[in-house]
């Protein structure tokens, strides 16, 4: 039989455990600020974030994670470590779409940690505003939902600006029902971003159909509505409930169980190619035959997977329309290099918005 140690015994253990992950930790914390030192005395001044490092760290520590904490935990943790040795070198300002408690504040502290400042703006376009007026170094802006198809605001915007693409991050939305109410019988409207209204369409048509469904312009605005607004429940993710004392009547009323809104890290910064990439591009073919056809050619001639496409009205002529594709690879890769270089002579504009790493899970 395994002999079981006194509690007394364990807990000593876990303290002297305690106390020297503790002084491992602050080892890194003053490497990160010798590196920040070391960058200062080569003339970088500026930001001191690489989505490309940080992306490669997260890898491995998934590859060498042995349990029992399952792999998410690990790097989740890790996370909140390099954030915080972040903040020690130089604190980043992060913009993200508001009020706070929206998923696009949860996508800005999953990738970025508590260490980061997210400043909450009022819309998509604020967002790319303050980063292009630096204002903030970075920003998190919502690109398409599994479920609910793409977010045209981003797509439209990124056609107006120099930033570029420098991470991508994944949420898995849980959709909740919340209110001042006890009863599903005192609402009479729902507050929620369109996207949500949609993705929970069949659910409010089963259980509260008649009632007027709301758009507004965030999820977190709609649980700040539903506690001002008696008769009236919204659609938000939990921390929102938390937030303006809301009951949560019912929990995860999305549509479809595997819901996931893929965001987009956008900056002035470019990262460099970590084995497990994609780029993001912007193309003008002008209303020509064929344009299709002559976009897909050089991906397919060098095996280039591409993850996605979308067309949006260019604003510049009558049925004239950009492609926003994503292919896999960085644009340091020579086959995603030469396929670019074809197609730049097959097309009125090529864009390249960015190649960053593939958001970790």
């Amino acid at each position: 039989m395994t002999s079981v140690l006194p509690l007394n015994e364990l807990r000593v253990k876990i303290d002297q455990i305690d106390q020297s992950i503790l002084a491992l930790i602050n080892q890194r914390a003053k490497l990160a600020i010798e590196v920040a030192k070391t960058k200062m005395a080569a003339g970088d001044d500026g930001c001191f974030y690489r989505p490309d490092r940080e992306a490669l760290v997260l890898r491995r520590i998934r590859e060498i994670n042995e349990g029992p904490l399952d792999d998410e935990v690990a790097m989740s943790f890790f996370r909140e470590l390099m954030s915080a040795c972040l903040a020690l070198e130089k604190p980043l300002a992060v913009a993200y779409l508001g009020p706070e408690g929206t998923f696009t504040q949860q996508a800005a502290v999953k990738h970025f940690g508590q260490g980061a400042q997210c400043v909450a703006v009022s819309s998509i376009n604020d967002i790319f505003w303050s980063v292009e007026n630096k204002h903030c170094q970075f920003g998190v802006v919502p690109v398409e939902n599994s479920t609910g198809g793409v977010i045209t605001h981003t797509l439209d915007r990124f056609a107006k600006s120099e930033l570029s693409i420098c991470g991508e991050v994944e949420i898995r939305v849980n959709q909740n029902l919340m209110t001042r109410e006890d009863n599903l019988e005192a609402i009479s409207t729902v507050f929620s971003h369109e996207q949500s209204l949609a993705q929970c369409q069949k659910w409010l048509n089963d259980h509260l159909p008649g009632v007027v469904q709301q758009s507004v312009s965030s999820n977190a605005e709609a649980a700040k509505l539903a506690a001002e607004q008696a008769g009236s429940a919204a659609i938000a993710p939990v921390v929102a409930a938390e937030l303006y004392g809301l009951n949560i009547l019912h929990r995860n009323i999305e549509d479809e169980t595997e819901n996931i809104t893929r965001f987009l890290i956008i900056g002035e910064q470019t990262a460099s190619k970590t084995g497990d990439d994609k780029t993001t591009l912007l193309l003008s073919t002008g209303n020509q035959s064929g344009a299709l056809h002559k976009i897909l050619q050089p991906f397919a001639k060098y095996n280039i997977s591409m993850t996605r496409i979308e067309s949006r009205p260019s604003r510049q002529g009558l049925w004239e329309y950009v492609f926003f594709i994503d292919i896999e690879g960085h644009i340091e890769n020579e086959k995603v290099s030469q396929a670019l270089s074809e197609l730049e002579g097959s097309v009125n504009k090529l864009t390249i918005l960015g190649s960053y790493p593939k958001a970790v899970i």
